[in-house]
């Protein structure tokens, strides 16, 4: 056989496309979003349907393997392969044209299924098939995997939507597919007409949604029509490689209307499913309450399972509604209330994956894991109910948990499963449940794939659904396409064991952490979308540059890899887990984003301790990861003035020359505070503060009472005998950089009422430690900052959303044996939260007037956003902030070779938000005249990260949320009181 090293060159002297046999490139496709792991040798991108022959051909000449790949979003393993894989999705991508009036497309197998909806939507047109992972999926995977979605009900799988392949074999022989023998391989004619019999008796008259094997071969009878491009749909990349396709579009509804019907469980949503379809619904879709996060299920019906039925247009739903069986109902009508029922819906695969209380051993997964292998058998419609309860017994039976959903209507059920994948005596369960399962789905004569396909998962469980007859007529087909065996071998036909190849099996055992946290990504890649618009973070760096590397998904296989050791061998010193990594914005929105909670964060500053241990780390990790003790020793020289004026002249060693460093303050925010005089009664109520101060008598005891002056920082006069307490934590932006925040929070703070006090002495939340993954420093910082603050028994209100989330989350699992650092990480709050519950009855000025801006991707990810919203609102701060990233991110955009990726996520949707605004206004005034200019919006952006981003690629100033009402107070004057 050809060596490696031999195949590269060849392939690279004869094709235009890209050939890379790194250990990156091998790592970043080891996976899908299968529970199995094959590692290539080495990956290829074609440019077109030439290179992709060339490719077949020299890998045919070699007796290499070939496995196509579109998203890598397949659940049973069929994206994955030993030999060389074929990347159509970087230049194979096109949507060739469309034909509105034949409602028809072209497209190339790398094109991403939104983008041909967004491109064919201005006509009113949609294509049918839509799962779940509609925004990173592509074309050519859904012909692979012939995949469905919800709206199958009515339109069908995307074979019943496609009428023409070409399609390129193992070998290098080109075929044009569609209707009737010609452009067939030689063989298949007669291997159709000498199995009449086993195609009619062992294929035909299945239900829609048989998937499994290749069921499509009942396209190929006469009374069919001989569909050999249908028939090809989904052979999972066994056959040859899809080049182009020619697919059916459809009419979309203008107006459809989502019913939600409530029921008292699963099996009776299951039970009423079958007798919806003739009311002619678009979807059916089933969910039980597992699945649906505690404030989604409050705004729907009563019940504890669901079933979303998406109608035309009104009229129909509401006769839906009047003929359904249900406990209670709900129309959404509302295209954004839709979207956000759609959302929990197409997040279940991820969700799913997280069981509470559940019984996983698998140890690199963590309790609490669920796992696909089982992801989507199906049954005709009027058996799910049946097959669901004995699906719930045979689960306990075994002792396993899961949680079904997906679409009833079609009878169609994914389910992940707390499958123990690690030790023998789990994998053994995992083996013994599944021939179970097998024989269970086919006595209710369904399918063992529904919509995804096979692949390893389920392949070998194939002669258990169909008889012997139709498993070698099956190895006959594959053997009429591929007779060399060369495409995806070990899929479908002559199989490997569904126990082989484990994607858990290489990691090490009892691994905890960081080999934890990478096992938890299944590789549903929601963080490849590229969709701009909603609240929405992750993945910034894949955004801009469209690298599957600088993707969640493809930082965490390469983190997999460098602990498996196979591929990545030189571990925490890797140079490729390094690069992947050093994009990334330690934005944490995978965090929330995510569906499984990957926390890309969290592990790279992990990374970064190990990489640099014992070594000299870079300029930058000294400069900005020692930031607070740089400024710090700054402000007691009092020295920001020099610096200042020498940083505007001269380059700092380490740090990008692309953009000015930010100007440090004259004085600090707790200079300012020291040497603050107590605050008269008359200011308190000037400001809206509620009743005057207490007599000193009083005011002395309060303080004696609450610790004032006893090592833990000046105080503000209470306002007040019942007057709560905070305090305020001066973070080192605050601190050091934009002190007039802090100013405002306290002005803001007081007029609602509440005591402030500060800490004497420094305090930091480790933030920038952690970010560039100094973690035995930032531990030392902590503690100390937990020293000085002594027993904190106040509320700690943080200014900074970055701060905050550190205290929130890094503290306590930093320091996990220290009650203190549990304490303050319970303890703080967000600027907002402190005063919705601590001055719940104040009012905050009205400044009425837009807001636009972005919320801080560490406040999406960690904090929440839902009190500063309420706060806006009772402010009269009206509009929606942009989601994103602002691309700075603390020490990310000063850092050298960031500035390019930094300023292009700004671009993205921050940036083009705040124009935007500023259009409307200017337009607003212009038609309203002189008389009547239109309020210009305030732009608010509470992390100082954003605010600096903003300043240095824009025109415009950003506020933090606490200057805007401050202003605000100091505009209404005296009369404004709580």
């Amino acid at each position: 056989m050809t060596s490696p090293g031999e195949l590269e060159r060849t392939l690279r002297a004869e094709l235009r496309g890209e050939v890379d046999f790194g250990a990156a490139a091998r790592a970043l496709t080891t996976m899908d979003a299968s529970n199995y792991r094959r590692v290539p040798a080495g990956v290829v991108a074609p440019r077109d349907a030439g290179d992709v022959a060339a490719a077949l051909r020299i890998c045919a000449d070699a007796g290499v393997p070939v496995v196509p790949r579109g998203g890598g979003t397949s659940v049973a393993g069929q994206a994955t392969g030993v030999g060389v894989v074929l990347d159509l999705t970087r230049h194979m991508n096109a949507l060739v044209s469309v034909d509105p009036a034949a409602r028809t497309a072209v497209v190339q197998p790398g094109l991403v299924l939104d983008r041909l909806r967004d491109a064919v939507r201005p006509y009113g047109l949609a294509f049918g098939p839509d799962p779940s992972t509609h925004a990173r999926c592509t074309l050519g995977g859904m012909i692979g995997n012939n995949a469905c979605g919800a709206h199958s009900v009515a339109w069908g799988t995307t074979a019943d939507n496609v009428t023409e392949l070409a399609v390129t074999a193992y070998g290098g022989s080109s075929y044009r597919l569609g209707t009737g023998w010609a452009g067939a391989p030689e063989g298949l004619r007669e291997l159709v007409a000498g199995n009449l019999a086993v195609l009619r008796t062992g294929l035909a008259g299945g239900f829609s949604r048989r998937i499994s094997g290749y069921g499509g071969l009942d396209a190929l009878l006469p009374e069919r029509g001989v569909e050999v491009a249908r028939a090809f749909c989904g052979s999972e990349g066994t056959l040859g490689v899809v080049t182009e396709a020619v697919v059916r579009l459809v009419e979309a509804p203008r107006a459809p209307v989502l019913a939600v019907l409530g029921y008292a469980d699963e099996s009776a949503a299951a039970d009423a499913a079958a007798g919806l379809l003739g009311s002619g619904p678009l979807t059916v879709e089933g969910m039980a309450r597992d699945l649906v996060p505690g404030a989604a299920a409050a705004g729907l019906p009563r019940g504890d399972a669901w079933l979303f039925v998406e109608m035309r247009d009104e009229a129909a739903a509401r006769s839906l509604v009047r003929a359904a069986d249900a406990v209670d109902s709900l129309l959404v009508t509302d295209p954004a209330g839709q979207r956000a029922l759609w959302r929990i819906r197409e997040d279940a695969a991820g969700t799913a994956t997280r069981t509470p209380g559940g019984t996983s051993r698998t140890e690199s997964g963590g309790g609490g894991m669920a796992w696909p292998g089982w992801e989507d058998c199906a049954v005709p419609p009027a058996r799910l109910g049946a097959y669901l309860r004995e699906f719930r017994a045979l689960l306990a039976a075994h002792g396993l948990r899961g949680t079904p959903y997906g679409h009833f209507g079609e009878g169609c059920v994914h389910v992940r499963i707390d499958f123990d994948l690690v030790s023998p005596a789990g994998i053994a369960r995992f083996r013994s449940f599944s021939g179970e399962l097998a024989d269970l789905v086919v006595s209710h004569g369904g399918s063992l794939s529904g919509e995804h396909g096979d692949g390893q998962a389920r392949a070998e469980l194939l002669p258990r659904m169909y008889g012997p007859e139709v498993i070698g007529l099956f190895g006959a087909y594959k053997d009429v396409w591929d007779p060399a065996g060369g495409m995806n071998p070990g899929m479908l036909v002559r199989p490997a064991r569904l126990d082989e190849n484990l994607r858990f099996a290489v990691l090490p055992a009892g691994g905890g952490g960081l080999s934890d946290g990478v096992a938890r990504c299944v590789g549903v890649a929601k963080c490849r979308t590229t969709e701009v618009g909603g609240p929405g973070v992750m993945c910034p760096s894949y955004r801009v540059t469209g690298e599957e590397r600088h993707s969640t998904r493809g930082r965490a296989r390469l983190l997999h890899e460098m602990l498996a050791g196979e591929v990545v061998t030189d571990g925490w010193r890797s140079r490729e887990v390094a690069e992947a990594l050093d994009l990334c914005l330690s934005c944490k929105g995978c965090r929330s984003d995510c569906p499984v909670g990957v926390d890309m964060a969290a592990y790279k500053a992990e990374f970064l301790h190990h990489h640099w241990s014992g070594r000299i780390r870079p300029p930058a990790h000294y400069l900005l990861g020692g930031l607070p003790r740089l400024l710090r020793t700054v402000a007691l020289l009092r020295a920001a003035a020099p610096l200042n004026a020498a940083a505007r002249r001269l380059p700092v060693p380490g740090l990008t020359r692309d953009r000015p460093l930010p100007l440090l303050a004259h004085a600090p925010f707790t200079r300012w505070w020291r040497s603050r005089p107590a605050q008269p009664a008359a200011f308190a109520a000037g400001d809206g503060g509620g009743a005057s101060s207490a007599s000193p008598a009083f005011e002395a005891r309060v303080r004696a009472e609450r610790g004032f002056g006893k090592g833990r920082g000046g105080g503000s006069r209470p306002q007040g005998p019942g007057a709560a307490a905070v305090t305020l934590w001066p973070d080192t932006f605050t601190e050091y950089l934009s002190p007039d925040t802090g100013r405002a929070a306290v002005r803001v703070l007081e007029a609602a009422g509440l005591e402030v006090t500060v800490p004497r002495g420094p305090v930091c939340c480790g933030l920038t430690y952690v970010s560039t993954g100094r973690l035995d420093r930032a531990r030392t910082v902590l503690r100390r900052t937990l020293t000085r603050l002594g027993d904190l028994d106040r509320p700690v209100v943080v200014l900074e959303p970055s701060c905050a989330a550190a205290l929130r989350t890094d503290l306590p699992a930093l320091l996990p044996d220290d009650p203190r650092a549990h304490r303050l990480a319970a303890g703080v709050r967000t600027f907002a939260e402190a005063l919705e519950q601590y001055a719940p009855h104040w009012r905050p000025p009205r400044l009425d007037r837009p807001v636009v801006g972005q919320t801080h991707c560490h406040q999406h990810a960690v904090l929440g956003d839902a009190a500063d919203r309420r706060l806006r609102e009772r402010a009269g701060l009206t509009g929606e902030l942009s989601g994103g990233c602002c691309g700075l991110a603390g020490n990310f955009g000063f850092e050298p070779g960031h500035h390019a990726v930094s300023v292009a996520c700004a671009r993205e949707q921050l940036l083009p938000s705040l124009d935007a605004a500023a259009a409307a206004s200017a337009a607003a005034s212009a038609a309203s005249g002189a008389t009547a200019a239109a309020t210009p919006p305030a732009i608010l952006a509470d992390g100082f990260s954003c605010r600096t981003q903003i300043a240095q690629l824009s025109p415009y100033r950003a506020h933090h949320l606490a200057e805007l009402l401050a202003d605000g107070l100091q505009a209404k004057g005296p009369e404004h009181t709580p």
